[in-house]
């Protein structure tokens, strides 16, 4: 396990990585995105 966790931190640290990071962090703040996100949450738990 511990190799699959450093293989995420290095990807994080990437450049790749951090324009993934920058753009969920977009996504996230974005309200309509989170109602869409809680809304499938919330589907899921259903099930």
């Amino acid at each position: 396990m511990p190799g699959i966790l450093n293989r995420i931190k290095e990807y994080g640290r990437s450049p790749q990585g951090r324009r993934t990071i920058a753009t969920a962090r977009r996504t996230a703040a974005d309200p309509r995105k989170r109602a869409q996100a809680r809304s499938w949450l919330g589907r899921l738990r259903r099930r």
